[in-house]
C-alpha cells in the first residue's frame, strides 16, 4: 500500500487526536492533507517522535494521541517500546509505517528489509495491544479499534518505499511549534475535549 493511501483513511479519525509525526515523507504527505492545528511534525529528530508522543500522553492522560512514526525512525529509538509499556498510557496509539528503507535520508534499507520484525519487538516488549495493518482499510479499523480501547497500541503497516514528489512543507517549524503548543493549551483548560 502507499502510505498517501493509508493517511487519506485515517485522516478524518485525527481531528480530534493530538498527532506527532517523524520528518520527512510522513510529515510532507500528512500536510498535503491538509495541516490542523493539532499536528506537530517533528522535524530533524529522528526517532523521536514516539518519546514526544509518550510524553504529551502521559501529561494530557484524557486525549488521544496518535504518533505516526516509520520503520528507520523507530530502529533509531526502539527503547521507546519498553518504556511506552512501561507506562502504557491507554491514550497512545503508536503507527509505525515500515517502507524496509529510509526513505527520507536517501532510501538505504533497514533491518526491517531483512527480517526484523517491529511488530514482534513490540509484542515482546509487552505493549498491550499490537496490530499489523497492510490496507488502507485495515489501517482504518485498527485506528478506530485503538482508539474505542483506551489501551495502548503499536499498529504496524507495511508501505511502498514511495515517498512525495516534494518533501517541501510551507509551513515554518517555529509557526507549527506555537500553533501546536496554543492547541495543547486549550486542551488543559477545565472541560476541554
Amino acid at each position: 500500500m502507499l502510505r498517501i493511501d493509508a493517511l487519506k483513511a485515517i485522516y478524518p479519525e485525527l481531528e480530534h487526536c493530538i498527532v506527532v509525526t517523524i520528518m520527512g515523507a510522513v510529515a510532507a504527505e500528512l500536510y498535503s492533507l491538509g495541516h490542523r492545528h493539532n499536528f506537530f511534525y517533528l522535524e530533524h529528530a529522528m526517532g523521536l517522535a514516539s518519546s514526544m508522543g509518550l510524553g504529551i500522553a502521559l501529561s494530557l492522560p484524557e486525549h488521544p494521541v496518535v504518533v505516526l512514526d516509520g520503520d528507520g525512525s523507530l530502529l533509531m529509538n526502539l527503547g521507546t517500546l519498553s518504556t511506552m509499556a512501561r507506562y502504557q498510557p491507554g491514550n497512545l496509539l503508536h503507527i509505525v509505517f515500515d517502507n524496509e528503507s529510509l526513505l527520507s535520508v536517501g532510501g538505504f534499507p533497514t533491518a526491517t528489509a531483512v527480517h526484523t520484525d517491529l511488530a514482534g519487538i513490540a509484542q515482546a516488549s509487552n505493549i498491550p495491544r499490537v496490530a499489523r495493518a497492510n490496507t488502507p482499510e485495515e489501517l482504518q479499523a485498527c485506528v478506530h479499534a485503538a482508539l474505542a480501547s483506551h489501551t495502548l497500541t503499536t499498529c504496524v503497516s507495511k508501505v511502498e518505499a514511495i515517498g512525495p514528489k516534494t518533501f517541501a512543507m510551507d509551513l515554518p517549524l517555529l509557526e507549527n511549534r506555537f500553533q501546536f503548543k496554543r492547541y495543547l493549551e486549550t486542551l488543559r483548560q477545565p472541560g476541554a475535549k
